[in-house]
C-alpha cells in the first residue's frame, strides 16, 4: 500500500496519463510527420505548460545498448512498473552467453525430441537484426548448438523484416546467412531456409487484429503449400521485379527441390520460435499448442515439441515451453494503486490495448481488482493503416470522455497507436495527418479533463513518425534509392519523447526536479505523487518536486 505525502495536493479530478503511441522529437524536420503535421494544440501545450523530454531508448527502457531502439513494450513496461527491467534482448543474450539458456530442460526436450525420432528441428522467427522482436544471431547460436549436440537435420523459415531495418535489406541478412548454413554444414549435418514472407503478410499477426496473417504462414510453413522458389534470395528477387513490395509485405513463399518442400512440419519435429518479443508470437504459438484451436482451420496438424525463446504470456503461460525465463516485473504502479483502493481506466485501440493493459502491468494478464480497474477496448480497422491514419483515436476520445464524466476514476491511461502504427508504413503524408488526427482528440479531451478538475501527463513510449525517412550517416541528409527517390523510414526511432504536464489546477505547485536523466521510467512516482502518495523506494524517482 502506498503512504500518503505529508502535504498532498488535491486533484477533484482524474489524473489522466495519455501515450501518444511513436511519437518523438527531433530538430530535423524534413521527413518527420510530428514537426510538419498541423497540431496546434500540441504546439500550444509546448508553449505554455512544463514539459521535458524523456529517454525511450537503449539501456533507460532495460536494452543492451542505447543503439537499441525502444519499442512500446519496453516502454510501457518502464511506465508501468517504474523500474528499468532487463528487457527479451538482454535476457536471451545473457542466456546464450552464459549456456544456461541450453541447460534448461526446454532446449533439452526440444533437442532430445529431434533426436530421439531422428526428425527435423525447425527455426521460425523475424530474420533480422532489429533487436526489437529478435536478433539473427541468436538464431545462429541456436543453430551453432544444435549440430554441436548432434541435430542432423535443421530448417529455417524466415520472416523478413523491413519494420524494424531497411524497408528494402532482406538481401543483407539472407546472402550472408546462406554463407554461414554453407559453412556449417557437413555429412552429417543439414541446414537450410525452407520458407519465408513478409512479417506483415505472414504469421506475425498480434491482438487477433487478423488471424488470417497466421493461417497464410501457416500453410507456408507447415504445409509446404505456396509458390515455389529455389532459394529465398531468388524469392526476394522475383517478387521485388514484379509488384513495388518493400519487405514486410513481401508474399510467402516456399523452398522446393523438385517439386517438393524442402522443409515442410511434419508430425515428431521440434519447432522453436526465435522471437523474444511477445506480442507477435503469441497467435502463432497458440497454433502449434492449443488443441481446439478455432481462429482458423489449420488442416493437418503435425504432433510437434514446440517451443517459443521465451514465455509470450506468463498467466495464460503460452507457449508452455520456453527458451528463456521472462523479466519477473513486480511492484508495478498497477499493483499498488489497487493496494491503496485507486480506481483506474485503461483504454485503447485492439493495436495498442496490450500495451496500456498486459505490458503496463508488468507481463501479467488480467485485473489486479476487478472492481477497482476498468480495461475499454475498442476494435481496431483490418486495413494498412495509411488508409485510415485516424485510426480509432475518435471512438477512443468518445469512449474515454464519456468514462472519465462518470466520475469513477482517480487515474486513466490511454494510447493512441497513430504515429506508431502510421509511421510503420512509410506514408509522410499519411503519418502527418495520424499527427492531425491525434492533436484534434486532444483538443477536445483537455477541456473535458479541466472541467472535472483534473490533469493530463500527455508523453510517448518511442519515437517513430519523427523520422518517415532513411537518412544517410555520411551526407545526414534523407537516404537515396537507385532510382533517385527518398528511402522511407518503417522503424522506430532513437529520439527521445515528450512529457508535457497539462494541468490548470495546481501547475505553480511543483516544478521540474533536476535529475541527472530522465526517461519513461520515471513517470510511475511523478504519476503517485500528483495523487497524493509517496512512491515507492524500488522506482525510478519523480520528475516533480513540490515547491
Amino acid at each position: 500500500m502506498l503512504k500518503s505525502l505529508s502535504k498532498p495536493i488535491s486533484y477533484p479530478g482524474p489524473i489522466v496519463t495519455i501515450v501518444m503511441d511513436g511519437v518523438g522529437i527531433t530538430p530535423r524536420v524534413e521527413g518527420n510527420a510530428v514537426a510538419q503535421a498541423n497540431t496546434p494544440t500540441l504546439a500550444r501545450l509546448f508553449k505554455e505548460y512544463p514539459n521535458c523530454l524523456l529517454k525511450a531508448h537503449g539501456k533507460a527502457v532495460g536494452l543492451p545498448s542505447d543503439e537499441d531502439m525502444g519499442n512500446s513494450e519496453v516502454g510501457h513496461n518502464a511506465i508501468g512498473s517504474g523500474q528499468i527491467v532487463e528487457q527479451g534482448a538482454s535476457l536471451v543474450n545473457q542466456a546464450i552467453a552464459s549456456g544456461k539458456l541450453f541447460q534448461r530442460d526446454a532446449w533439452k526436450e526440444i533437442v532430445g525430441n529431434t533426436k530421439d525420432r531422428n526428425s527435423t528441428l525447425h527455426f521460425l522467427g523475424l530474420f533480422s537484426d532489429g533487436n526489437v522482436h529478435s536478433h539473427i544471431d541468436h538464431l545462429k547460436a541456436l543453430i551453432q548448438r544444435a549440430k554441436q549436440e548432434g541435430v542432423k537435420n535443421v530448417r529455417i523459415h524466415i520472416l523478413l523484416d523491413g519494420r524494424d531495418v531497411g524497408e528494402i535489406s532482406a538481401l543483407d541478412y539472407v546472402l550472408p546467412f546462406e554463407k554461414f548454413l554453407s559453412e556449417i554444414r557437413s555429412s552429417d549435418f543439414d541446414a537450410k531456409i525452407a520458407s519465408g514472407g513478409g512479417r506483415m503478410n505472414i504469421t506475425m499477426d498480434r491482438y487477433e487484429a487478423d488471424w488470417s496473417m497466421v493461417e497464410r504462414g501457416w500453410k507456408i510453413h507447415v504445409h509446404g503449400e505456396g509458390r515455389q522458389f529455389a532459394s529465398a534470395e531468388q524469392a526476394v528477387t522475383t517478387y521485388r521485379s514484379e509488384q513495388p513490395v518493400i519487405d514486410q509485405n513481401l508474399p510467402g513463399f516456399v523452398i522446393a527441390e523438385n517439386g517438393k518442400p524442402v522443409g515442410a512440419i511434419q508430425d515428431g519435429d521440434s519447432v522453436v520460435f526465435f522471437n523474444f518479443r511477445g506480442d507477435r508470437a503469441i497467435e502463432i504459438s497458440r497454433a502449434f499448442e492449443e488443441a481446439d484451436l478455432k481462429a482458423f482451420d489449420r488442416g493437418r496438424c503435425p504432433k510437434v515439441c514446440y517451443a517459443g525463446m521465451l514465455e509470450y504470456d506468463g498467466d495464460l503461460h503460452i507457449p508452455p515451453r520456453y527458451l528463456v525465463p521472462p523479466p519477473e516485473i513486480k511492484n508495478t504502479m498497477g499493483e499498488f494503486l489497487t493496494a491503496s483502493g485507486i480506481s483506474q481506466l485503461a483504454i485503447s485501440e485492439t493495436q495498442k490495448y496490450g500495451h496500456v493493459t498486459y505490458f503496463w502491468n508488468g507481463n501479467r494478464s488480467g485485473k489486479f481488482s476487478d472492481s477497482l480497474e476498468t480495461y475499454l477496448e475498442i476494435p481496431s480497422d483490418r486495413v494498412s493503416f495509411d488508409e485510415r491514419p485516424w485510426m480509432k483515436a475518435a471512438e477512443i476520445t468518445d469512449a474515454l470522455i464519456a468514462e472519465l464524466r462518470t466520475g469513477k476514476y482517480r487515474t486513466a491511461r490511454v494510447n493512441y497507436a497513430n504515429g506508431d502504427m502510421v509511421g510503420h508504413t512509410g506514408n509522410l503524408r499519411a503519418a502527418t495527418i495520424a499527427m492531425e488526427a491525434l492533436d484534434l482528440c486532444l483538443t477536445r479531451l483537455l477541456p473535458v479533463i479541466d472541467s472535472l478538475g483534473g490533469m493530463a501527463i500527455i508523453t510517448a513510449d518511442h519515437g517513430n513518425a519523427d523520422e518517415m525517412y532513411e537518412i544517410d550517416k555520411k551526407t545526414d541528409q534523407p537516404a537515396k534509392s537507385k532510382d533517385g527517390k527518398i528511402k522511407a523510414k518503417t522503424s522506430h526511432t532513437l529520439n527521445p519523447v515528450p512529457c508535457i504536464f497539462y494541468d490548470n489546477q495546481h501547475k505553480d505547485a511543483y516544478q521540474l526536479a533536476d535529475l541527472p536523466e530522465r526517461g519513461l521510467a520515471n513517470l510511475a512516482s511523478t504519476t503517485v505523487n500528483l495523487l497524493g502518495f509517496e512512491a515507492p523506494g524500488i522506482w525510478h524517482p519523480s520528475l516533480i518536486r513540490f515547491r
